[in-house]
């Protein structure tokens, strides 16, 4: 009989979404204490670092659904951040982070 390996961990999709809907939280309530657009962008960049490095920590020792779906959030909120600096940058002609 050959052996069986088991993921210490399975993906499922109740893991995922605890992970999207927390770091969704997460982005949302840093997103607001920026005032502005710069402040919006750069406080959504600091939360999904800090959340990226939560989903590698939980890759490597916890559970995987949850970094996926904090991972797919965070790639969403930062996203959103780019395109909000890209139209106030268009309608302007001033780069808004500086």
């Amino acid at each position: 009989m050959r052996p069986s390996y088991r993921e210490p961990y399975p993906v499922t999709g109740a893991g995922v979404a605890v992970g999207a809907v927390t770091t969704f939280a997460w982005l949302l309530l840093f997103g607001l204490l920026g005032r502005d657009v710069p402040g919006y962008a750069w406080w959504t960049l600091f939360a999904g670092g800090l959340a990226w490095l939560a989903a590698a920590v939980l890759v490597r020792h916890g559970d995987r659904g949850v970094a996926t779906g904090a991972a797919i959030v965070t790639a969403g909120g930062w996203s959103i951040a780019a395109a909000i600096v890209a139209v106030r940058w268009a309608q302007s002609g001033d780069w808004p982070l500086w």
